[in-house]
């Protein structure tokens, strides 16, 4: 059967692919033979190195967790602000008025073009020079501050492109039926654009989640990835062991965050399928009757 895309494959194609994917499967468990054989040889996958994970709660209770906390409240407060802000700025970038769109422009287009690392930086100087914030706080401040700048001018993007993409009879339709423009952006527009732009923010927000490590590897934040180094020094070099731990942590967190977003997206769509209220049975015979009797009279 062929498709939109491609033509549909011939036996000789498809022997080919076979071929093809039972090679890369056996150069897969070829490589993946290679690595554990490689770390049994130097002893990373001895017990001793993964014990302290799988078999007592002091490296959880003492590093990981704390780690996961301040990692965790990092990007929350960053989603949180980022979030509206993006669509704030997304929208703004949207209006009439030069006033307003050609200086949001020019924000949003400065922050996404300085990387966040340097936006952090820049935020732990402004907060140490400028502000009596703590010095304990002040690299969460930095983290936060460099995360929702940036991460706001990307979404204020998505927003922006999410609503271009919508059919222009979208609003003019609104209009035509007396709603004012705030109120199309409100009630038409963006209800609709939220569906399309849904994977496009949960990856920016995977990425959120990510970023916070760079506040570990700089500016002394103490987030998941920074607990790794006093954690392998601790329990005696075992820092595969310590790195893999945190790997799958950041794993199930952006793999339930984007789950989450797979099933939200679902909903929604199925609930855009919806026609309406369902009327009973009764209600359409009743219905269909008055129908005929008026459709009797008219006769």
């Amino acid at each position: 059967m062929s498709s939109v895309l491609y033509d549909a494959q011939g036996p000789r194609a498809k022997r080919r692919n076979v071929l093809y994917s039972a090679l890369f499967v056996v150069l897969a468990a070829a490589v993946l033979w290679w690595v554990i054989t490689g770390l049994n040889d130097k002893h990373q996958l001895d017990w001793d190195k993964w014990k302290p994970f799988l078999a007592g709660t002091e490296a959880w209770s003492t590093y990981l967790l704390p780690g996961l906390w301040k990692t965790l409240e990092a990007a929350a407060l960053s989603m949180l602000i980022a979030l509206p802000l993006g669509a704030v700025l997304g929208i703004a970038r949207l209006s009439e008025h030069s006033w307003i769109r050609i200086p949001v422009t020019v924000v949003v287009e400065f922050f996404r073009a300085i990387p966040v690392l340097v936006l952090m930086i820049f935020g732990l100087a402004l907060f140490a020079g400028y502000t009596n914030v703590n010095s304990d706080d002040r690299p969460l401040y930095a983290v936060v501050t460099g995360l929702v700048l940036y991460n706001a001018s990307v979404l204020a993007e998505i927003v922006r492109a999410g609503i271009l993409a919508l059919p222009k009879g979208q609003s003019e339709a609104a209009l035509a039926i007396g709603l004012r423009k705030n109120q199309a952006m409100r009630f038409i527009l963006l209800p609709q654009a939220v569906t399309t732009m849904l994977p496009a923010i949960v990856s920016q927000l995977v990425v959120i989640v990510k970023d916070t490590a760079l506040g570990g590897a700089v500016l002394t934040f103490s987030e998941l990835l920074a607990s790794v180094s006093p954690m392998a020094s601790y329990y005696g070099a075992n820092t595969i062991a310590s790195f893999t731990i945190v790997a799958l942590i950041f794993i199930a967190i952006n793999f339930s965050l984007t789950t989450f977003a797979s099933w939200l997206e679902k909903r929604l769509r199925r609930g855009k399928k919806s026609t309406g209220a369902v009327l009973p049975p009764a209600s359409v015979a009743g219905s269909e009757s008055t129908g005929a009797g008026v459709g009797g009279a008219a006769l």
